[in-house]
């Protein structure tokens, strides 16, 4: 059976510009029909917001990000929700992840040069009551977010055969 909502999530999903009547035409699900998904959607948080991905990099602009990762202790009653929306308020914080494995939070942070970043680690984030360790790496080169390839020529890139 054929998920119709679905289907138009996918598609915001990689080209939040879509308009109603371009998903009706690639869908042909009725255009009054997808404007309703949409609005049910953006209604139930289902569609949290309309996003652009930038390359700040070749657009001339300094950015430091850091993927931190935090050992917390868990609080009584509310696990690790209490610590995680606290930290979740930084605006320092792009991202923020419950994860499996060696530590229990995983935070991408951005900040305008490493000192910067590495003040909030020490000062901000190592000093939160519930917070028993941080590992912080620093992202050195983004090649693909959010599934899009940022440092190649659009297109397959074919490697030459030589006889």
């Amino acid at each position: 059976m054929r998920d119709v909502r679905t289907e138009i999530l996918d598609i915001l999903e990689r080209n939040a510009r879509a308009t109603p009547q371009e998903i009706s035409e690639m869908t042909g699900v009725p255009e009054e029909e997808v404007k309703g998904t949409i609005a049910a959607a953006e209604r139930d948080r289902i569609i949290v917001k309309y996003k652009t991905l930038i390359n700040w990099e070749r657009a001339g602009t300094e950015e430091v990000l850091a993927l931190v990762e935090i050992r917390v202790t868990p609080q009584r009653d509310v696990g690790f929700d209490s610590v995680a929306q606290r930290i979740a308020r930084f605006p320092e914080v792009r991202s923020l992840h419950l994860v499996s494995g060696d530590f229990d939070l995983s935070v991408l942070l951005a900040g305008k040069s490493m000192k910067e970043v590495a003040n909030f680690v020490a000062q901000k984030l190592a000093a939160l009551e519930e917070v028993r360790g941080t590992s912080t790496h620093f992202l050195l080169k983004r090649y693909k977010q959010d599934g899009e390839i940022f440092d190649g020529e659009d297109g397959a890139k074919r490697l030459p055969l030589t006889p």
